[in-house]
C-alpha cells in the first residue's frame, strides 16, 4: 500500500499542488527546524535551565518552550528560541523586579542582555533566546502575569492556549511562509500578531474553515488581507481578551506591511 492509499488527505494535497507550491514547500523544506536530540532547543534549554532555577531561588515551577517551537511555526533563518519561566504565586518580588532582576542576573553570568518588551534576550550556542518570566495567578489555572516593560505594566497570558489555538489551527505553512516574507522585507512584525492574522484571514480549521485552496492560493488571500483589511483590523489574543494584539504596531508599522503586500500582489513571479 503507498502513501496515498494510506493517507487519502496526502493525494488530495498531492492533486492539488501547482509549481508555486511546489516552489513554497522547496523553502519550507529548507527552513524546516530539526527535531528530536538533534534541536538546539534542547542544547539551549539544558544550559540555561539550572541558571534559570539556581535564580529562581525556590520559585520556578516551570521551563518550557513557547513561541514559534511549541506552535509548529518556528522556521530555521529568523527564529527567536522562547522559553517560558513560569514562578510561582507566592514569588515575593513584583512583575517588574522579576524582569529586572532576571537582567541583571544574566549579565552577571557574563550574558550580553537585550530588553524586550516582555523579555530579555540573550545568545546561547549561537542561538537567539528570549527568556519570557512570568508569574501564575493561581494554582487553579495556567493563567500568567507578565511585565511589558515598554507600557510599564502587566498583562494576564495563557502561553498553553496560544500554543494549542495556533498549532491546532491548520495554518502552519502559510504563517511560516509569512514569517519568511517578513523577515526578507525586514518589516516589524510581532510573530503572534502575524501569526494570529493569517488565522484571521484565512480561518482555522479548528473552527470548520475550508483547509484546503493550494498554498499558494492561500498565500495570496493573506497579502490581500493585509492589503485590504489588516489596517483596520482588531486583533485580540485568545487567551485574554482585554489583550489588543494589534495595539503593538504603530498606524505607520502596519502601513509599511500594507504596502509591501500590495507589492507582492503585483509581482510577476513567486521570487
Amino acid at each position: 500500500m503507498n502513501l496515498f492509499e494510506q493517507n487519502p488527505l496526502a493525494a488530495f494535497l498531492a492533486a492539488q499542488s501547482t509549481p508555486a507550491d511546489n516552489y513554497l514547500r522547496t523553502i519550507l523544506s529548507r527552513e524546516a527546524i530539526p527535531t528530536g536530540l538533534s534541536s538546539p532547543l534542547w542544547s539551549v534549554q539544558n544550559t540555561v535551565y539550572p541558571l534559570l532555577q539556581a535564580w529562581g531561588n525556590g520559585y520556578v515551577l516551570e521551563i518550557k518552550p513557547s513561541g514559534s517551537f511549541s506552535k509548529g511555526t518556528a522556521n530555521k533563518s529568523g527564529t527567536d528560541i522562547d522559553l517560558f519561566v513560569s514562578l510561582s504565586e507566592n514569588t515575593p518580588e513584583t512583575l517588574s523586579d522579576i524582569y529586572n532582576k532576571l537582567d541583571r542576573r544574566m549579565q552577571e553570568l557574563g550574558y550580553t542582555t537585550r530588553r524586550q518588551d516582555v523579555s530579555i534576550n540573550i545568545r546561547v550556542f549561537g542561538q537567539s533566546v528570549d527568556l519570557v518570566p512570568a508569574k501564575r495567578q493561581n494554582a487553579l489555572s495556567t493563567d500568567h502575569s507578565l511585565y511589558r516593560r515598554k507600557a510599564n505594566t502587566w498583562t494576564k497570558t495563557n502561553v498553553d492556549m496560544h500554543a494549542s489555538y495556533v498549532g491546532k489551527c491548520g495554518r502552519l505553512e502559510e504563517i511560516r511562509i509569512m514569517k519568511l516574507w517578513r523577515d526578507q522585507h525586514k518589516l516589524e512584525w510581532p510573530s503572534f500578531y502575524l501569526e494570529l492574522t493569517v488565522i484571521e484571514a484565512l480561518g482555522t480549521t479548528l473552527l470548520g474553515a475550508e483547509p484546503f485552496g493550494t498554498l499558494a492560493e492561500n498565500v495570496m488571500t493573506v497579502c490581500r488581507y493585509l492589503r485590504d483589511k489588516f489596517m483596520d483590523a482588531s486583533v485580540r489574543d485568545p487567551g485574554n481578551w482585554s489583550n489588543l494584539v494589534s495595539g503593538d504596531l504603530t498606524q505607520g508599522e502596519k502601513l509599511a506591511i500594507k504596502n509591501k503586500a500590495a507589492q507582492a500582489l503585483s509581482a510577476t513571479n513567486w521570487n
